[in-house]
């Protein structure tokens, strides 16, 4: 609950801001692509400000993802490790489970019906 409101408190004033930009600033800017020849640029694209503004915003956060992404590549492979590590772990007490099944299961069919256990010398 205190995450959602801390959201919407941060959330609701940016959105706000965005819109008010897009509002105050529709009038065309040109983005000249070409640094040579700034007076007559063969690269240049004519749009009004907030699409820039929401532009660079939306290739901020996917970047900021992609990062993100990147720099948790070593967790991702310590947990799959991890995972397969547990996965043969798990298989090994399944199949010492099912040794320790079995025995007993002989035991009480060749003995009088309680299974004996083995003595281990050290």
């Amino acid at each position: 609950m205190l995450r959602r409101i801390v959201w919407l408190l941060i959330a609701f004033p940016v959105g706000l801001l965005l819109v008010t930009l897009a509002v105050v600033n529709r009038h065309e800017v040109q983005l000249v692509l070409d640094p040579f020849r700034p007076q007559s640029p063969v690269l240049s694209i004519a749009l009004p400000f907030y699409v820039y503004l929401f532009g660079t915003l939306v290739l901020g956060v996917v970047l900021g993802g992609i990062a993100t992404w990147l720099t948790q590549a070593r967790w991702r492979r310590d947990a799959r490790l991890q995972g397969r590590a547990a996965a043969r772990w798990h298989a090994e007490a399944d199949r010492l489970t099912r040794e320790r099944d079995a025995a007993a299961a002989a035991a009480k069919s060749a003995g009088n019906g309680r299974p004996r256990l083995a003595a281990t010398g050290s």
